[in-house]
């Protein structure tokens, strides 16, 4: 890391992701300005911390975030905001303005000066839209402007009209009636929180956090498999579709990444529900459960988790990289929150030592790549998915996606601290 000082007046010259040169007079005295780029010439410096040095490769492969999921144009989907959020988080803790230009660059994509949302239907009651409203919320609270605000508000009144199986529980798309998936609670429940916390007062805000709560303590009831402890990917409370069991209406696999979006989902909204809430309590014994049952089917050797979880000798299975760095992320978090003992920290060691080794190559110029990233598994749709163990092992596998590399990012951080 470069340190510079320099006199009033001057000129900075600093190299952008995209290699251009941005040119700014200073009018005092600069002291410790961090460069990211070394006399070495590398892209991405290799004595930095694996956070940043995965952040740097994705806003190198990225160059704008709304692209982080290979997007061609900008698209309101959930992905970028995995990886904004380590994004704030190394701003945090550098201070480094290229962090949070990035970050800011995506509302700005994003969000009309009315503050309507590009490529966003409300009236789909698609549970992934509401992920990137934490980038809003952060943005909001950093720059106050109206138009975060007026988006912010559309997507909370997307909670008030989603609709719910007959207990409770948020479908996860209008297109699928009664079904419950795993992904769903990630997608929308940290929003949720978040929001409430920062919006909602009194009896309003009491009734949401319950509300909250009960969408986990509903999917611990409905999704849990009791002899393994883990859970299935969906449920779908009318049985009527193909991939649902006929007696229980759960899907037939326990889909790596589908777990690993519910564990982080649990540690994120804990980070916002108040801390005498009741459930609480509950949620921190769902992540022991949880973590108790994930470090079950763990690899041994290698540290890494399987695309489909209990079937590590099967035909076409694989060491899978977005679910080893979200169950690392949820298990490591969980021991520095206190809501873990010490004595998980070796299983999420061990797991974060596995991605490096097995999971992460390193280009010549310091770009870092995560492999072995399932790049998209769902349930129904046309053409149709069933949820056969034939289904997920045989996705596309692509690296640096963001729903992998967003939370290696995060595990990252966490073991850091």
């Amino acid at each position: 890391m470069n340190i510079i000082s320099r006199k009033i007046k001057i000129l900075t010259f600093t190299v952008l992701s995209s290699g251009l040169f941005l040119v700014s007079a200073q009018s005092k005295v600069t002291t410790k300005t961090e460069t990211s780029k070394p006399q070495s010439g590398k892209i991405v410096p290799t004595n930095l911390n694996w956070s940043e040095r995965m952040l740097l490769s994705e806003m190198h492969r990225f160059p704008e975030a709304w692209m982080l999921d290979f997007s061609k144009s900008p698209k309101w989907t959930y992905p970028s905001a995995i990886v904004l959020d380590g994004a704030e988080k190394l701003y945090a803790k550098t201070g480094k303005k290229e962090y949070y230009d990035y970050i800011s660059g995506f509302g700005e994509k994003l969000i009309n000066e009315d503050g309507t949302i590009q490529t966003y239907e409300l009236e789909k009651y698609n549970i992934d839209m509401l992920n990137s409203g934490n980038v809003l919320l952060y943005l909001y609270e950093k720059e106050k402007k109206e138009k975060y605000l007026r988006a912010l508000q559309t997507l909370r009144s997307q909670i008030d009209g989603q609709p719910r199986t007959k207990e409770g529980s948020f479908w996860h798309k209008k297109i699928y009636p009664y079904q419950v998936w795993l992904d769903g609670l990630y997608m929308g429940m940290p929003f949720y929180t978040h929001y409430t916390k920062d919006f909602t007062k009194g009896t309003d805000a009491q009734k949401a956090y319950d509300d909250i709560v009960f969408q986990f303590d509903s999917v611990q009831k409905n999704l849990l498999d009791k002899k393994t402890g883990l859970l299935y990917h969906a449920w779908d409370e009318s049985k009527e579709q193909a991939w649902a069991n006929k007696e229980t209406g759960l899907s037939p696999n326990f889909w790596g990444r589908a777990m690993g979006w519910y564990g982080m989902a649990m540690v994120d909204v804990l980070d916002f529900l108040p801390k005498d809430h009741p459930g609480r309590t509950r949620i921190i014994s769902y992540i022991k459960s949880y973590a108790d049952a994930v470090i079950k089917v763990q690899n041994k050797k290698s540290g890494l988790w399987y695309q489909v979880l209990d079937k590590p000798l099967e035909n076409g299975n694989y060491e899978e990289a977005s679910a080893s760095a979200m169950f690392v992320y949820t298990i490591i978090k969980s021991v520095n929150e206190g809501y873990l003992s010490q004595s998980y920290k070796a299983a999420a060691k061990k797991g974060y030592n596995g991605i490096i080794k097995n999971l992460i190559t390193v280009d010549e110029n310091g770009v870092v790549n995560l492999n072995k990233c399932c790049a998209v598994a769902g349930l129904g749709g046309k053409p149709y998915r069933d949820g056969s163990y034939e289904y997920y092992v045989n996705e596309k596998i692509r690296s640096n996606d963001g729903k992998g590399t967003g939370p290696f990012i995060l595990a990252s951080l966490e073991f850091e601290k």
